[in-house]
Formats: C-alpha cells, structure tokens, sequence
C-alpha cells in the first residue's frame, strides 16, 4: 500500500493551531486582572462586591456608569500628578538613552585599557536591589549640594528633596540598559567604523551618524524598559513618596494612597488605576515588534 501524506499547507496549519490555541488561552488568562479593572471602574462598590462569586465580576453586566472616573478628579489631582509623571518620565528617558547609549558604545566597540573591568563592575551592580540601597541613597541626596538662585544670584544649596531633579538625576544611568546596548553594538559589523574611519569621521560622528540609526529596535526596548521598571518613571511609588512631599511635585503612583485615606471606594480606585495603565498598554502595543526584535539579538556578539 503506497504512504500516504498529508499536504504540506495542512501540515502547517495543523502546527500553527497547536501554537496558537495555547498562546491565545495563555493570553485570555493574562488578561483577566485587566479586564476586572476595566469592568469594576464602571460599577459601585457594591455591586462590584455581589459579582465576586461569578464571572459577571469580568463582564459589563448591571448598572454602569462613569461617576467613579468623575469621582477621581475630586479626590486627587488628576492632572497635576500626570503632568509630573510625564515630565519626569521623558527627562529620564531622554537623557537615559543618550547617556546609557554612550556608555555601551564606548564598552562595545572602542578599545581601552581596563574596558572589561569596568564592564564588570557594571553588571555587578545589577545584583543589589533597588530597595537595599534605597536608605542611603535618600541620606546621600538629601545632603548633596546644588546652585540655586536668589532672583539673579546663584546661592549654594543643601539637599535635593521634594525637587524634580531628585526624581530625575539619580536615575539617569541605568546598568542594564548600558548592557543592552552594549550586547546590541557587539552584533554590528566591525567594518562600519573601520569605513567612517577611512572617511575621517571620529568616533562621536560615527556613533550619531551610523550606530544611531542602525540600533533602533534597541533604543526602543531600551525607552519601554526605562518607562516601565525604573524607579522614578511611569511605576515610581516608594522613591517619590519619601523624597518628594509637595503634592504640586508628586507623581500618579503616589496618588493611589489618596484614596485609603479615609473611606475606601473601590470604584474610584480601579477608575484611577485603569487611567494610569491603559497608556502603557498602549505604548507596548506600539513598540512590541522592536520589543522582541531587541530581546532577541541582545545576546549575539560579534
């Protein structure tokens, strides 16, 4: 009896069903706590409390309404606190691609003495925790100089707390990123620089003008990572809360306290929470391609 076999294009979309029903399933169960978020802003308490027992807890089902979004603006200062949180999320950023790119390229592709100290000493430094460091960082900055001005006099200053350079400077420079970007620079052809170098361009015009432009899925991954785990970006909670005090300064993480001051109103807080979330959903959404591409080659070398 002569074999048979299945077509090729059957074959494929049989592993391809076997691939995605999984992730599709995985996907659904990742999102429910979103979801909940979602549906809970748009009911009371109340209801939100009689759901708990039944997946009407994850649908649109019953009295909804926008009043708990409304009720954010009159406990907290909605816009205040997202004003500071983008302000302070694109300083550290911006700067913190320069800077970290910088340093991985001068870590990757220029040739010095003691380069691969250094390096180390950098990754060292990802194996302390932010929160044990978190004590004397605050003694340090709060007793750190800085030139401020009495109208057109510069006068020398003490401490950097309940400022936006407190939230800003510190975290700048960030070793994982200078390791991304290093791990991503060592898979670039070496004859990129050794061409620039024939043409008479340095080593500055050959990072701005050729790296640059050739590393953006890096510098993408790099922007999202920063905005989202760095302790003074988007998720920022305990380093705001004990070095800035002024709410005219304070960003949106520290405003979720705002509503377990007194009474708690669980629809206000999941209406804040889903306002303060959806954007970085979105931001992924958007960069997830060169998200992946990044993480992907970050651990080739040349």
């Amino acid at each position: 009896m002569a074999a048979t076999f299945k077509p090729l294009s059957r074959r494929r979309s049989s592993g391809r069903l076997w691939t995605y029903v999984p992730m599709s399933v995985l996907a659904v169960f990742f999102l429910f706590p979103i979801v909940f978020m979602l549906v809970a802003s748009l009911k009371s308490d109340h209801q939100i409390f009689a759901d708990m027992d039944s997946l009407r807890a994850f649908l649109p089902v019953g009295e909804l309404s926008f009043a708990n979004y409304a009720a954010v603006f009159d406990r907290v200062p909605f816009w205040r606190f997202l004003g500071n949180t983008l302000f302070v999320t694109f300083m550290v950023t911006a700067f913190g691609l320069i800077v970290n790119s910088m340093c991985g390229y001068a870590l990757a592709r220029m040739r010095w003495k003691g380069r691969g100290l250094v390096f180390g000493l950098v990754i060292a430094t990802l194996i302390l925790p932010f929160d044990t460091t978190i004590v004397p960082l605050v003694y340090l900055v709060a007793n750190l100089p800085w030139i401020g001005f009495d109208g057109l006099t510069p006068v020398l200053e003490t401490g950097w707390l309940n400022t936006y350079r407190v939230q800003i400077i510190p975290f700048i420079v960030n070793a994982f990123s200078i390791f991304l970007f290093a791990q991503y620079f060592k898979s670039l052809p070496k004859g990129l620089e050794e061409a620039a170098a024939i043409d008479g361009a340095g080593w500055l015009r050959t990072y701005w003008r050729i790296i640059v432009p050739l590393s953006k899925p890096v510098f993408a991954t790099v922007a999202i990572l920063t905005v989202v785990t760095s302790p003074a970006t988007w998720n920022a909670y305990l380093w705001p809360l004990m070095t800035v005090q002024s709410e005219e300064l304070r960003p949106v993480m520290v405003g979720v306290q705002y509503f377990f001051q007194l009474d708690t109103a669980w629809g206000e807080v999941m209406a804040y929470i889903s306002m303060i979330t959806l954007p970085m959903v979105i931001v992924f959404l958007v960069f997830q391609r060169a998200f992946i591409q990044s993480i992907a080659s970050a651990g080739m070398k040349d």
